[in-house]
Order: structure tokens, then sequence, then C-alpha cells
């Protein structure tokens, strides 16, 4: 699909401080002292994709993880790896975040990190998806986030924590028929800023994680939603785009493993300073995209009116931006 440019927010900008791809690269080492007490985390929507490797890799390197899943079966996976505890969490259930409250306090570990990563995926033309689905889209991707940082706000801001959030690419650019989910991923940018700037005054670190297209399990189980409720395509005005997506829609071998997101996350939890943003794509081609499109919004943002800058003007912008090498 091609690649249009809608981004509200410079990768690089000083406001937001700057940002990294590390894919493919070590993580940073931990700044935990040997011996130290593991620090425990949270990981919203960690039974599969980037949550379960995220829970796995944390959990051999100096953490304890508390590990949000849905089901059972998923939950009793957890269970079994070591420095892993498995909490039935559903984002977008008051009663659920609830719980886990309650049992994070009373394990008597505190909470050093939270990993929002519970997400999902509607794929559907703005101009015909339906109001429950787009409802369902944010309620998951920008309600869930919300909601959990709220209920363990006070745990963190007490261990000088951090919170992060799994954020994308499509928080930069956008894709005919992907508007939804775009939409949900460029709101977890501004609810970053907008965090970091209450939290971080508090002694809270506040990253998010912007992952290309790793190996997920996020397009099948969207393609299985869009069969289970009977979805078809027939009479859409994008009839055969949507039919080519649901036929190929699903996991692709070829994909990279997401340890690199993993890693991204860990990097942020062991920094002294983490990077407000931090980009991990799986080769150069999405990053590329994803520069150029905040590129060209930039440009359109200067274009045609009273206060329009010169190219040198933006070069030397760009430079206060990045900051001194």
């Amino acid at each position: 699909m091609k690649i249009i440019a809608s981004c509200l927010v410079l990768a690089v900008s000083a406001a937001s401080g700057s940002s990294t791809d590390i894919a493919g690269q070590d993580a940073a080492e931990p700044v935990l002292e040997a011996g130290a007490p593991e620090r425990a985390v949270l990981i919203t929507g960690a039974s599969t994709g980037i949550g379960r490797s995220t829970a796995e890799y944390l959990a051999k390197n100096g953490f304890f993880v508390y590990a949000g899943a849905r089901k059972d079966k998923d939950l009793a996976e957890l269970n079994k790896l070591d420095n892993v505890q498995g909490i039935r969490l559903d984002v977008t259930i008051p009663g659920d975040i609830e719980a886990a409250v309650e049992t994070v306090t009373d394990a008597g570990r505190g909470l050093y990190g939270l990993i929002n990563n519970a997400g999902v995926l509607v794929m559907a033309p703005l101009t015909e998806v339906t109001e429950s689905d787009l409802l369902f889209q944010l309620d998951v991707n920008v309600m869930g986030p919300y909601r959990v940082t709220k209920a363990f706000a006070d745990l963190l801001i007490e261990s000088k924590g951090r919170v992060l959030t799994t954020g994308s690419i499509a928080g930069f650019v956008t894709w005919g028929l992907g508007g939804p989910y775009t939409m949900s991923k460029h709101a977890v940018e501004a609810y970053t800023d907008c965090l970091a700037e209450e939290l971080e005054p508090l002694g809270v670190g506040v990253s998010v994680i912007e992952p290309g297209s790793f190996r997920s399990r996020i397009w099948t189980s969207t393609v299985d939603r869009m069969k289970a409720k009977g979805y078809t395509a027939e009479g859409s005005r994008y009839e055969g785009a949507l039919r080519r997506f649901m036929e190929r829609g699903g996991i692709n071998p070829e994909q990279r493993a997401p340890l690199p997101v993993a890693k991204a996350f860990h990097a942020a939890l062991t920094s002294p300073k983490p990077l407000r943003r931090y980009m991990v794509t799986p080769n150069q081609n999405q990053a590329e995209s994803t520069l150029m499109a905040t590129f060209r919004r930039i440009a359109q943002l200067n274009e045609g009116h009273e206060f329009t800058y010169s190219r040198e003007e933006l070069h030397e912008m760009l430079d206060r931006a990045i900051g001194p090498e």
C-alpha cells in the first residue's frame, strides 16, 4: 500500500526528545547493580508477538514480569516461564485493571515499569467503517493505555519508574484502509508527549517504542474477527482491496521475529536517560519512509502562509532540534 504523509510529530524534535532505530543492534547494558533486587514490570497484551517476546526477554534480564493476557490457556503458558506471573487483564474491562492493581500491590515488589502493549487492528475504509468497529479500535489502542497508566500511576511515581507504550511507525505514516489503526497510533504519539510533560517532573520516564513490520498475529486476528462477523467486502467501494487483504492476511514467515522490539523496551527501562522515541524497523526502507512522511508533513505545514520559512531556515531548525553531535 502506498504510504502517504500524515504525521503530527517530528521524530527528532527537541521538544519531544530524540529517536533511534535499534533494529539489529544490542540493547544497552542494564544499569542495575550486581545483586540488586529484580524490578517489577507489567506488560499488557503479553500472550503473543511483541508482548510475549518482551516478557521473555525482560524475565531473562533482571526483571520480574507481570504478564497480562485474557485467555486461560495463555495465562497458563506464561506462568510456566521463570520470573513471570500471568495476570488476567483485558484493558477494556475496569474490573480486570482494578484486580491487577491489587495483585501487584499485594505482591510487595512495587512496580518499576509499565508497558502498554495490548493492541488491535481494524482495517476498513473510513467512509464505511462502522462506528462500533472504530470505537473498538480506539478503546483498546488509546483508552487502554490511558486506563492502565492511570490505575498504576501511584506505584510508578513511588518507584520513579518508567511508562512505555507500543506505538508504531503507523503513528507517522498512513495508508488506505488503515485509517482506524493509524488514527489510534497517531493518538498514542500525542498521549506520550503529554504524559511525559506531566510525569517526568515527578521522576517517571516516558517513552514510546515505534515498531515497523515484525512478525505478529495482529493481522491474523483481524481477518479472523472480520470473518467471524460475516464480513465479505461485498458492495464496498474498495471490494477488491479488502478481498485481497482478507485472502493474504496472516503471519508472514519471512517477517523478522520481534526480538529487536523487546530489546528496545529493555533499553528504555535500563537507560539512565531513556529516549522519548525508539524507532525499530526491520529494514532501512521502513525507517526512511517513516522519516520522509514526517518531513513531507512539515513541508506541507510550511507552505503558503504568512510565516513560511526558507529552506535554509528549516535546515537551521532541524539542526537545533537534533542538538549537538
